[in-house]
């Protein structure tokens, strides 16, 4: 098989049962902001061919899983953006992907934010064994056992632990050093 896969499905072969593993949270907020956080995720559990009762069910146990359940009724406008974030991130899992792609996902959160929803997201990786693939700048949101791939302008400069790479020095310092960039 060619091209991409995604869990062993080719993406030229199987492009709807390749994508239907991946759960993907955007950098830019891609709620409908007139919709309430629960008709978001039903819709987008539709789009994956969930209804009734199990779209229901997936999606209350999405906003739990996030702390989000008490807000289900609220209309995405009226939250703020660590909430918003959450719900989108519970709108990527409602139909159990295997795979996860968050891009820059915690950008203009506040500390308590960003550090909830990195904790969420490595708990989900160790309990269910999902696949996250985290585009960010933010070093603080590694942990050292996290495995790190270092790419400035199309190339990758390291691939490893994040604490090996690091060699006991600060990752950001280390991420500057290897991209050459200035402090």
């Amino acid at each position: 098989m060619g091209g991409l896969q995604v869990q062993g499905i080719s993406h030229a072969y199987g492009p709807r049962a390749a994508l239907a593993r991946l759960g993907v949270v955007f950098q830019q907020p891609t709620l409908d902001l007139d919709l309430t956080v629960r008709r978001n995720l039903l819709y987008f559990a539709a789009l994956h061919g969930l209804s009734g009762r199990r779209a229901e069910l997936r999606v209350a146990a999405a906003l739990d899983r996030l702390g989000m359940a008490e807000r289900a009724g609220e209309p995405a406008r009226q939250l703020n953006g660590g909430h918003r974030r959450r719900a989108e991130i519970a709108r990527a899992l409602v139909h159990d992907p295997q795979v996860l792609l968050l891009d820059e996902p915690t950008v203009g959160l506040d500390a308590a934010a960003r550090a909830a929803i990195t904790a969420h997201v490595h708990d989900l990786a160790t309990e269910r064994g999902l696949s996250v693939l985290w585009a960010t700048h933010l070093v603080d949101e590694l942990r050292p056992a996290d495995r790190l791939v270092v790419l400035h302008r199309g190339r990758v400069l390291a691939d490893g632990q994040a604490g090996a790479i690091a060699q006991d020095r600060p990752l950001a310092e280390t991420f500057l050093a290897l991209t050459g960039a200035a402090a």
